[in-house]
């Protein structure tokens, strides 16, 4: 009985540093949730699921990374109440084994054959070496990192 209060103790201990560090993984979202971007129903595109966390414990959802990056680069257009300084959290679905990724570590590949449910799509992967094999499998253009993408650039896969 007494492992079993140590390792619930270490348990609860563990949950509170992850969330203290902004490592929480956001829910998934309802029937109801739709992109603030193109007012799609993202549950309906789990494959695609990119997510942006606030401290308070709210999460916007997108269909893609495109819509969660124009999001980003554009809050107030999207939730004037909020800025870029206001996000704690953003995640995107890794295209293979489709993971929860944290989108400022994923590697995006785009201009591929492969088109997210708005089209043209950054494809998102934890591991550059996937982006890399996927880019030659699917006639990927460029890899980026997170800290690479502009607002033209996702403005011109509309």
């Amino acid at each position: 009985m007494k492992q079993f209060w140590i390792l619930m103790l270490a348990f609860t201990l563990f949950s509170i540093s992850a969330a203290l560090a902004g490592d929480t993984l956001p829910p998934k979202p309802s029937a109801k949730d739709k992109c603030p971007v193109c007012g799609m129903f993202v549950a309906k595109y789990p494959d695609f699921l990119a997510s942006i966390g606030y401290p308070d414990g709210s999460w916007v959802y997108f269909d893609g990374a495109k819509d969660m990056f124009k999001y980003y680069f554009d809050v107030r257009k999207y939730h004037p109440s909020r800025n870029r300084a206001d996000i704690q959290a953003v995640y995107v679905t890794d295209y293979y084994d489709l993971s929860t990724v944290n989108a400022r570590e994923a590697t995006y590949v785009i201009d591929s054959n492969i088109y997210g449910p708005m089209g043209r799509e950054l494809i998102p992967f934890k591991s550059e070496d996937d982006a890399r094999e996927f880019m030659q499998d699917h006639e990927g253009k460029s890899l980026l990192k997170f800290q690479e993408v502009t607002l033209p650039l996702v403005k011109s896969l509309d």
